[in-house]
C-alpha cells in the first residue's frame, strides 16, 4: 500500500514539471551571456559579455532570435481578440496571465449587411467581425461609433455598439 501511496506521489509530482511549455526555456544565447556572471576574473567576464553579447545581437538581426517586452506582448493579444488560434504559448506573458484581453473597445471603419441580413463590422485596427445572431440593431451602424467587444459563454463574443443592445458575433479575419 505504501509503493502505491508514493508512486501516486511522485507521479503527481512529475507532472508539473512534464506540463511545462517547451517554451519557457531560455534561448542558448541569452544563457551564455547570463553565464558570465559567474567568471571571478573581470577581463575573463568582460570578453565573455563582448563575445555573448555579440552572438545575441547575431542572433536577433538574423531573426533567430525574437525579443519583446510586455507591452508588446499586449499589443499582440489586443490585435487577435477573438481568432481562434492554435495554442502555441507565444503570447504568453509569464506572470501576467491575468492580463488576457477580454474585451476589446474600439471604432468602427465601416459596416454593411450582407445579404442575410447580418452586420459585417470592420474595425479601425482591420478586424472584420460578423453578426451570428438574428438580433436587430435600433440604428444602424456607422463609421465611427464606439463598439465594445467581450466574450461571452461557449467561446461566443457579444458586442455593443454606441448604447444599444449587445449582438452576438464572430470574428473573420
Amino acid at each position: 500500500m505504501r509503493i502505491l501511496i508514493w508512486t501516486i506521489l511522485l507521479a503527481g509530482a512529475a507532472a508539473p514539471a512534464a506540463a511545462q511549455p517547451a517554451l519557457q526555456e531560455r534561448p542558448e544565447a541569452l544563457t551564455r551571456v547570463t553565464g558570465c556572471r559567474a567568471i571571478q576574473s573581470s577581463a575573463e567576464r568582460l570578453a565573455c559579455y563582448d563575445e555573448s553579447v555579440a552572438a545575441l545581437d547575431a542572433a536577433q538581426s538574423s531573426n533567430q532570435l525574437v525579443v519583446v517586452d510586455r507591452s508588446q506582448i499586449r499589443r499582440a493579444r489586443r490585435s487577435i481578440f477573438g481568432l481562434t488560434l492554435p495554442d502555441l504559448d507565444i503570447f504568453s506573458g509569464g506572470d501576467d496571465e491575468e492580463e488576457e484581453v477580454a474585451t476589446l473597445e474600439t471604432t468602427i471603419r465601416s459596416a454593411t449587411q450582407n445579404g442575410f441580413g447580418k452586420w459585417i463590422v470592420i474595425l479601425a485596427d482591420g478586424a472584420r467581425w460578423i453578426q451570428v445572431d438574428t438580433r436587430e440593431l435600433a440604428r444602424d451602424p456607422r463609421p465611427g461609433d464606439t463598439i465594445r467587444i467581450r466574450r461571452a459563454a461557449m467561446g461566443s463574443y457579444l458586442a455593443n455598439i454606441g448604447r444599444q443592445i449587445a449582438i452576438r458575433m464572430r470574428r473573420e479575419r
